[in-house]
């Protein structure tokens, strides 16, 4: 194995010059600097994790908080981890996954340890009581969601807002006035979880601009509650054309009861959804739907925190524009 020590020799260095070069901690000139690079990439020098760790003063480790509830598409949660390992991996870093419910305690627990360089924190809510603590906090953090204020934090996630708000503009082109929207589980609007909150402004807001009427219900995932939420739906308000869905655990159930119910879809209900492309296409019915870019959001939230690392200044919050891709499933009003 390659020594620090057999790098000093073969560029004509000390030992303490390679360390440097490693390091950065100290200038060297130019020349040096190089002839060093040249020798340790000719002999195939790899420094040790644990030394270039101390070397540096960081674990090389990136903390990813992602609570897996019960309440929520833990899929989706999982493709948003999963591009985050990939592109710390690809930036030189590991990933500790944070599972638990642990709210402020988790942040406390980083940051009084040097077991992670910085926090990746997901399943926001409004007023995520996380959020005076990751303020203060020495070790840089971003956010996978928006909360109401995000002054401070570095933020990604996908505009629910507006693509609540093109569901509906998609909806009210083909005329249709009487909408449902089939939201997340109970729980999640308790929680004011910041996605299910903003996309539910979006379409209040839209549907009011359009003179539409809309109608929301929270679903628990199973088929029994999809049935019984669609049951309520129709006995409250008949005269519904389209359903918007915010639940990919219902989708499948949803049409499957409305084929029940002999209702054809995009013939006599049109049904719009927010979710991955995956669930939207291989859906019984492909689902007209707007994206939830789980990986782009993943590897833009990476992005940010090792720019934060490397000297550089929090992106402040980036928005991604959502894109509704037309399929099967939406249709003009019937008359």
């Amino acid at each position: 194995m390659v020594t620090l020590a057999d790098v000093a020799r073969h560029a004509g260095v000390s030992a303490s010059t390679v360390s440097y070069v490693l390091s950065g901690k100290r200038s060297i000139s130019r020349s040096t600097r190089e002839r060093v690079e040249r020798s340790i990439e000719e002999l195939g020098y790899r420094p040790h994790a644990g030394a270039r760790a101390l070397a540096s003063n960081r674990s090389g480790i990136i903390a990813l908080m992602v609570p897996l509830r019960t309440d929520i598409y833990v899929p989706v949660m999982l493709q948003i981890a999963m591009a985050v390992t990939t592109t710390a991996r690809a930036h030189g870093y590991d990933v500790l996954l944070l599972t638990g419910e642990e709210g402020p305690e988790a942040v406390r627990r980083i940051e009084g340890s040097a077991v992670a360089d910085a926090m990746i924190v997901m399943d926001v809510e409004l007023d995520d009581e996380r959020l005076p603590l990751l303020r203060t906090a020495r070790r840089p953090a971003v956010l996978i969601g928006l909360p109401a204020d995000a002054g401070g934090l570095g933020c990604v996630d996908l505009d629910f807002a507006a693509a609540g708000a093109l569901c509906v503009e998609h909806l009210a082109g083909l005329g249709h006035r009487e909408i449902a929207f089939i939201g997340e589980a109970p729980g999640v609007y308790e929680r004011h979880t910041g996605f299910a909150e903003r996309t539910l402004a979006g379409l209040r807001s839209a549907a009011g601009t359009h003179d539409m009427r809309l109608l929301h219900r929270p679903c628990a995932s199973g088929w029994t509650a999809v049935a019984a939420t669609l049951g309520r739906i129709l006995e409250e308000r008949p005269g519904t054309t389209a359903f918007v869905v915010q639940n990919e655990a219902a989708t499948d159930p949803l049409l499957a009861l409305l084929r029940q119910q002999r209702l054809a879809v995009p013939e006599d209900v049109s049904v719009v959804a927010i979710c991955p492309d995956q669930v939207a296409a291989q859906a019984s019915v492909p689902l007209t739907a707007v994206a939830v870019p789980a990986q782009d959001m993943g590897r833009r939230a990476v992005e940010q925190v090792v720019a934060v690392l490397d000297g550089g200044e929090t992106a402040g919050t980036v928005l991604l524009a959502p894109e509704l891709t037309v399929r099967a499933s939406s249709g003009p009003a019937p008359r």
